[in-house]
């Protein structure tokens, strides 16, 4: 009888996948049903497993006083995404040295997540200045690019039109700014319906946007 030699086998460990992660940046300052009306569809109209929203840390070059503390921003995304098993909060920027730029991130978040694959989430406007982004074209080589539309004042950068890297998404165009509601806020109107319940309860008893 013939007995193979194991050693000469093949492997028939079928290679693993890597998960495949959208980061979505933001300074949050309130999330809104916009940020996840546009997480969700990214999640259930692309090839998309998850969406991470990454809080942007304050600069501390460039104080703003409108700009609420990293925690309380990242509690307001936390509790926003709770219930949605794919969209998950992300403070991975609070952790990096200031001023930080995207591409730090990604070679950040790529080494502390080895068995993940992370793409860009970004709109229309950004990829319109997309050239003009720190090592853009190293971005491009090593991530994919996930775009939703956006209200643009003229027409957009063709610079980009018809890149294999660079995926746009027929997203719901969403008219709401985190400041239209901070307005909204400060001057008592009744902004409920632009906010998860639980955000506008967070906001209510920490009497945030107010001043």
């Amino acid at each position: 009888m013939r007995r193979e030699d194991s050693t000469n086998k093949e492997s028939k460990t079928p290679k693993r996948i890597k998960m495949k992660i959208g980061l979505y940046f933001g300074t949050f300052n309130p999330i809104h049903v916009g940020h996840l009306i546009i997480a969700n569809h990214l999640i259930e109209h692309s090839n998309l497993d998850e969406v991470w929203m990454v809080v942007t840390p304050h600069n501390p070059f460039k104080k703003k006083k409108s700009l609420l503390d990293n925690h309380h921003r990242f509690e307001m995304v936390y509790k926003a995404t709770e219930n949605y098993p794919k969209i998950k909060p992300s403070d991975i920027e609070f952790k990096l040295p200031q001023p930080n730029y995207t591409i730090h991130t990604l070679a950040h978040i790529s080494e502390v997540y080895p068995d993940k694959e992370f793409c860009l989430i970004m709109g229309e406007d950004n990829l319109k200045n997309f050239h003009k982004w720190k090592n853009f074209e190293t971005i491009l080589a090593h991530h994919q690019l996930y775009v939703y539309p956006r209200i643009l004042a003229g027409s957009s950068d063709s610079q980009f039109e018809n890149h294999p890297k660079i995926h746009k998404i027929a997203a719901p165009v969403v008219g709401i700014s985190s400041t239209m509601i901070r307005n909204g806020i400060k001057t008592a109107k009744n902004i409920q319906p632009l906010l998860s319940k639980e955000v506008w309860e967070y906001i209510d008893e920490m009497n945030f946007y107010r001043k």
